[in-house]
């Protein structure tokens, strides 16, 4: 995973030390020499600032490189124990938590049972918990390294975790989720960092799943719409390579878009006629236990398309067929390469067949003459991939901090 080597603000303001990372990141020097020149300042203050991120167990320093008229430079990589970060893709009734190296790579993945609705505290420390096991073993195996630099041996150095609702970004607060009692306004950024001792950031799950998709897709896109089709509806946006967020941090937020056929159903927002009250999981839930079915949950639902029973195969059919409706203007106004769609109902062929349909039906031609629309290449992990790859980023943007805590 490549970290961008411009910072937000002019690099002359960056700290030294944040800017070799960056620059080593992103595979723009490999060696002392090219940050020298990169950065344009005196070789022995980065040989200084090398030494010491060598000394944190961030870089190492090892093989030659190409000669360019004298010695052959010796390479600089970030190291993959140097560190892991936690990150957590949380639903209404389960969790899912992987960890994740300096370099981007994904480790161990695991799923846990955690409810939403037993309020903030309880799932959250459940989340810390879990994670903590998760890591033991990849700590055992940094520690067995002969080369693992000392007192940086698979370190927690932050923490990502999307959240099922809407989310105040810069405050790490929950703002009027409509499916999560006892969350509204509660600090989770703050009570996780108190707790842990390291950065955390916190974010809209379909934000994260989005992140993790656009950068895992093997075809190069500039401009993506990510859709979580499960118990709920979401969808994130990317824009220029770049997640957009809005005003509010609302983008996306089609769930809550009024649907005429949807009528005057009332919705968990208060409103009547939205989106999720007849394309969700939740929707062909309740419709299929008023004709009778004995269904509990979208994988219930799942499980059910799966076999092909006629009136649940109906009902997926409808949802994606409301779904791309809503989606044909989104499209038409965004003009993407590319519509991912994730969650538990994208994994039904019926369902990614109706909106496709649509999509095709609904939007202009010049829209949809390159657009590629496909279920989501990660799966369940676009999640944890997002989340893990936005607070890689922010960690390796402020490498000062490894030196404060090693």
């Amino acid at each position: 995973m490549a970290l961008d080597p411009a910072p937000a603000e002019p690099a002359a303001e960056a700290p030294v030390t944040s800017r070799i990372v960056a620059l080593v990141s992103a595979g723009v020097a490999s060696s002392r020499a090219d940050l020298a020149r990169e950065l344009g300042v005196a070789p022995s203050t980065v040989s200084g600032r090398v030494t010491e991120l060598i000394d944190a167990g961030v870089l190492d320093e090892g093989g030659a490189g190409e000669s360019r008229g004298g010695r052959r430079p010796r390479l600089l990589r970030l190291r993959p124990d140097g560190g892991h970060v936690l990150a957590a893709d949380l639903g209404g009734t389960h969790a899912r938590l992987a960890v994740m190296d300096l370099t981007g790579r994904l480790g161990a993945v695991r799923e846990v049972p955690i409810e939403v609705a037993d309020g903030p505290e309880a799932a959250l420390a459940a989340i810390l918990e879990e994670g903590a096991d998760l890591a033991a073993p990849s700590a055992a195996s940094s520690a067995a390294s002969s080369d693992a630099a000392p007192g940086a041996r698979s370190a927690l150095r932050g923490i990502a975790i999307g959240l099922p609702g809407p989310v105040d970004v810069v405050t790490g607060r929950v703002e009027s989720p409509a499916r999560m009692p006892g969350w509204n306004g509660f600090a989770v950024r703050d009570w996780l960092a108190e707790r842990a001792g390291v950065p955390v950031l916190v974010d809209n799950d379909v934000n994260l799943m989005a992140l993790g998709e656009h950068f895992s897709y093997p075809r190069r896109v500039e401009h993506s719409v990510t859709v979580k089709a499960g118990s709920g509806i979401g969808s994130g946006l990317i824009a220029s390579g770049r997640l957009h967020r809005g005003a509010t941090g609302a983008a996306g937020d089609i769930t809550h878009s009024r649907v005429s056929a949807a009528g005057e159903i009332p919705c968990s927002c208060g409103k009547l006629g939205c989106l999720e009250t007849i394309a969700s999981g939740a929707a062909i839930v309740r419709q299929l236990r008023a004709q009778g079915l004995d269904v509990t949950t979208t994988a219930d639902v799942v499980r059910r398309a799966g076999d092909a029973e006629p009136a649940v195969t109906t009902l997926v059919r409808e949802a994606g067929r409301h779904l791309g409706e809503v989606l044909c203007t989104v499209v038409n106004f965004v003009n993407p390469d590319a519509v991912f769609l994730g969650g538990a109902l994208s994994t039904l062929e019926p369902f990614v067949a109706s909106v496709r349909s649509q999509l095709y039906e609904g939007c202009h031609p010049l829209v949809t003459k390159n657009l590629v629309i496909t279920r989501a290449t990660t799966g369940p992990e676009a999640g944890v991939i997002g989340a893990g790859r936005l607070v890689v980023q922010h960690v390796l943007a402020d490498p000062g901090a490894f030196l404060l805590r090693d």
